[in-house]
């Protein structure tokens, strides 16, 4: 059947269809790359667009954008947090570099972007580190909302987590990396996911990635809570030579020297170095000191390909005073500061090499292959329950360990481009192998070898493979994707006379994070997502494989907000269960299964610009964490956080005086399941002065400026002390640090 179209009719149809035609056709391309100005470090997350225009591009990682425009005769933004915004006047050039001269943030030029980051909040908390008290990179993590740490053995062991209700231990429920390299430690001698990150030298760091839930495809193992993403430094813009003197005997000294000063766009290499030592605030000295070395080596190997290269250095030892019980010290029996065994400590050493090699077929499709090996070893002497079990020798123990770790990812990105909308597709695959040796929990005393309670080989490998999909069309973003991961664990136990089989499982982790941009000033946010932590490779054997993969499910609504020029805010309420809470019992070497849980909370995060110079920000995280297979009275969760928060005033300017006053606070919270014991909550509040010049930098640190009494990691604890005639559980601790000043002189060349 034929239809007849009146000519009138005709006509428009095929007027539309050559304007449509000719308006994709006059679509420019504009390609570019976003660097810092003083060190050619490539900015990512830099806003790229037209004024007036809704077309706006993100930088990549390396610094690289695409744009599609209609018109090259026009003048491009760009901005950034904490760089001077930059203006460009496009001509017929469809390839420009724009180089960003380091600023004070302004929250004016901050606006709210459909990204695969529900929000930048990392990137403005990046720019508050020269402003704090950072004295390690552990303490670093302090920089992402809502996460605390711990320390209770003298500096040298890896923090105590916490995060989203979950006392992460060492790392258990929190996924924590360095240029891609793992930090957590799997089946670990002290404990599962032992993320120690001390070898990381804080001044090379240049961004903190993070998230918090189980929402990231590209995230695996031990992502629940959240995630922490460190990457250094590119290139850095000069020398620096940084001598730091405190209480306690506290000294530090750091290096970074820029070995090749020429053609940086080409190759760069720099090399920073750390020595740290204190005696501590115990009554017995600490004789803490770490060692660092770092080195990084950049090179183009064409327009295309880029190769990176890292190796590092860490060596510390230290000895502690422990934990000790309330009733020691309100007996007189020791000061606060003092000790029931003196003779714990440690040491530690690591030994790091990480390569990326980097190839760009084209401008939509880049290919990157990451490698990582490292050597471990691992030796700590701690004693939690005094003379429990041996009433002659006392309780101390031994646990040591010997690792080599190596692993591999390679991913495929592509970049899609259907008018308005924008598809970004990531396939991935990758292993990580760990084979412990001499993997030991022994009964020692005063550090003496007395007997072996475990001892043996583990290995452990993590098999994965991802695929991503993000699709931007108009407002909305939606980013899906599926991991799929297959742990194998074995372990040969040295004391037994038979050996258990290897165990293995794979699990399924599906995705989901939607985000509606209302405007460049509001954006509305949700996320689902299952995620998993692994168990220890032991336990894993000698179960026989049941509950290898404990899985979490999660899910978020939130919203972003920035009302005014000066003001941004997000808010999110959320929940995440476990299918399995497993609680690590050190003096056994053991982890007992404590059921399923449950969290619920919400999480604020507010930053406020009261003009160029001065600005604030809080962070307020609420959390009812519950055990499900517990009776009601009974169903806490022992030292799980249910109020966090931690803000600040900063002064800010490019040169001159800097300075900060902030805080951190956490809620008192139960220590066991009847919450008959509590863990203290503390206010704590830090002070940072700078004085800063090209050349130069003075600075004054307080921490705990009021000088608060504060305990700082905690536990409900059956011990026995020696003049006891049965044991007794209640709160152990160890005490914070009190007022502790320190000063900065840094020479720049």
């Amino acid at each position: 059947m034929m239809v007849r179209i009146h000519p009138l009719i005709r006509t428009l149809l095929c007027s539309s269809a050559l304007l449509a035609c000719s308006a994709i056709m006059s679509q420019v391309t504009i390609r570019g790359k976003v660097t810092d100005a003083l060190s050619l470090q490539p900015i990512e997350s830099a806003a790229v667009f037209i004024p007036g225009n809704s077309a706006l591009a993100l930088t990549d990682q390396y610094g690289q954008f695409t744009l599609k425009i209609a018109d090259v005769k026009k003048e491009l933004r760009v901005i950034c947090a904490g760089y001077e915004a930059a203006s460009i006047s496009l001509n017929s050039s469809s390839e420009i570099q724009v180089h960003l001269r380091p600023a004070i943030i302004r929250l004016d030029e901050v606006v709210v972007l459909r990204s695969r980051h529900a929000t930048r909040f990392n990137t403005l908390a990046k720019t508050d580190l020269a402003l704090k008290a950072v004295k390690n990179s552990q303490e670093l993590m302090r920089v992402v909302p809502g996460l605390f740490v711990a320390q209770h053995a003298g500096g040298g062991k890896a923090e105590q987590i916490f995060l989203r209700g979950f006392d992460c231990d060492h790392g258990t429920d929190i996924q924590v990396t360095v240029d891609g390299l793992p930090v957590n430690m799997v089946s670990h001698a002290h404990g599962q996911g032992y993320a120690d990150a001390h070898f990381i030298i804080p001044e090379t760091v240049n961004n903190i990635d993070f998230g918090t839930g189980p929402y990231y495809t590209q995230q695996g193992n031990l992502n629940t809570a959240g995630y922490v993403a460190f990457n250094t430094f590119t290139n850095i813009a000069g020398n620096r030579i940084q001598l730091e003197a405190g209480r306690f005997n506290s000294h530090r000294v750091l290096g970074m020297f820029d070995l090749l000063t020429k053609n940086k766009e080409k190759q760069s290499a720099y090399v920073a170095a750390e020595f740290s030592y204190t005696d501590g605030p115990t009554i017995s000295r600490q004789y803490f000191n770490r060692f660092n070395l770092f080195g990084k080596y950049n090179l183009a190997l064409s327009q295309r390909t880029h190769f990176s290269g890292s190796l590092s250095a860490f060596k510390s030892s230290w000895d502690a005073s422990g934990q000790v019980p309330e009733r020691a010290i309100e007996s007189g029996m020791i000061g606060r500061f003092g000790s029931i065994n003196p003779t714990e400590g440690g040491e530690t050493e690591r030994y790091n090499a990480v390569m990326l090699l980097t190839h760009r077929f084209n401008s939509n499709t880049t290919w990157e292959n990451h490698a990582y090996y490292s050597k471990y070893r691992f030796n700590l002497y701690s004693d939690f329950s005094f003379f429990l079990n041996d009433p002659v020798n006392g309780d101390q123990i031994n646990q040591a360990e010997s690792r080599n770790l190596f692993g591999f990812q390679s991913k495929i990105t592509k970049r899609y481009a259907f008018g308005s909308w924008s598809l970004n597709s990531v396939y991935g695959l990758g292993l990580r192998h760990d084979a412990t040796k001499d993997s030991r929990l022994s009964h020692v005393v005063a550090r003496r070898f007395l007997s072996d309670r475990k001892r043996g080989n583990i290995t452990e490998t993590n098999a994965f493979a991802f695929l991503q999909q993000q699709l931007g069309a108009g407002k909305w973003f939606i980013d899906g994707g599926i991991r799929v991961d297959q742990l194998t664990a074995m372990y040969f136990d040295k004391l037994a006379t038979s050996q258990n089989s290897a165990q293995q499982q794979a699990i399924v982790s599906p995705k989901l994070n939607i985000q509606y941009t209302v405007n460049r000033n509001l954006q509305f946010f949700a996320k689902a997502g299952k995620g998993f932590h692994s168990n220890d490779a032991r336990v894993i054997v000698a179960n026989a494989g049941q509950q290898v993969l404990p899985a979490a499910y999660g899910g978020d609504l939130g919203l972003i907000m920035k009302p005014s020029a000066g003001l941004l805010f997000t808010v999110a309420v959320w929940y995440l269960q476990l299918d399995q809470e497993f609680v690590y019992v050190g003096d056994e070497g053991n982890i007992e299964p404590a059921g399923r849980t449950r969290r619920d909370g919400i999480d604020l995060l507010a930053r406020y610009q009261f003009n160029d110079h001065w600005f604030a920000n809080v962070n307020l995280n609420l959390t009812r964490p519950r055990a499900l297979d517990a009776a009601k009275g009974q169903n806490h969760i022992p030292l799980a956080p249910t109020a966090t928060s931690t803000g600040g005033v900063f002064y800010k300017s490019t040169y001159g005086w800097n300075g900060s006053l902030s805080y951190r606070y956490i809620r008192n919270r139960p220590a066991n399941e009847e919450n008959s014991i509590v863990a203290r909550g503390y206010f704590l509040t830090d002070l940072a002065l700078n004085y800063t010049q090209p050349r130069y930098e003075i600075g004054l640190f307080v921490e705990n400026l009021f000088n608060a009494q504060w305990n700082e990691a905690q536990f409900a604890t059956e011990s026995r002390l020696r003049t006891e005639p049965g044991p007794v559980t209640e709160l152990n601790f160890t005490p914070g640090t009190p007022v502790f000043g320190r000063i900065k002189l840094a020479i720049c060349f």
